[in-house]
Order: structure tokens, then C-alpha cells, then sequence
């Protein structure tokens, strides 16, 4: 089993900056890939970031070149947000998958991006 909890988040203007944290405990051992999701109203969840434990990321379109994903050891992942636009405005949600598939999911963090 696996708990992950964010930290972050909030109300930022546009062209603003936010970070994003997660840290995983329990059987971090088995952590294969961590990454961020984000859900807007009416709107289907979708991964933003994510990084396995090789390093190797995956970055949606929509925020390349504005987002970075780093893994600061071996049970939490930053994601940092810059030149943020309204249309980021989420609920973000931590996730991470294990070596035997399994998922698991944070309780996610608003972020809302306006004037």
C-alpha cells in the first residue's frame, strides 16, 4: 500500500508560478512511476506529468516547455508550474503506480489561475 499526500497549490494570476508536491509512504520500494493528474470542471481527467524512477518524464502538450517534473528522492516528485494560463486551472491530483500495476491516488489540490 502506498498514501500519498500534496502540498501546494492555491491562487495564482495569470503568467504566475506554482509548485506542486507529493510524497509517498508506505511501500515506496515498489514505486514505478509518479506523476501528476488534473481534472477541470466538465472535463475528463488528464495527465499532466509524469517521471519514472529511471528519470525518463512525460510532459501533456499543453504545458511542455512550462512544466517540470523532478523527483527530489526516492518517494517525492515536485512539479513546477510557470507562465501559468487560466486554462490550468484544475483540481491537480498526485498518482503513482507500483511495479505490479497497481494504482494509487492523493486527494488532490485546487489550483486556480485568475485575475
Amino acid at each position: 500500500q502506498v498514501r500519498l499526500v500534496e502540498s501546494g497549490g492555491g491562487l495564482v494570476q495569470p503568467g504566475g508560478s506554482l509548485r506542486l508536491s507529493c510524497a509517498a509512504s508506505g511501500s515506496i520500494f515498489s514505486i514505478y512511476i509518479m506523476g501528476w493528474y488534473r481534472q477541470a470542471p466538465g472535463k475528463q481527467r488528464e495527465l499532466v506529468a509524469a517521471i519514472k524512477t529511471s528519470g525518463s518524464t512525460n510532459y501533456a502538450d499543453s504545458v511542455k516547455g512550462r512544466f517540470t517534473i523532478s523527483r527530489d528522492n526516492v518517494n517525492t516528485v515536485t512539479l513546477q508550474m510557470n507562465s501559468l494560463k487560466p486554462e490550468d486551472t484544475a483540481v491537480y491530483v498526485c498518482h503513482t503506480q507500483d511495479l505490479i500495476g497497481a494504482d494509487y491516488w492523493g486527494q488532490g489540490t485546487q489550483v486556480t489561475v485568475s485575475s
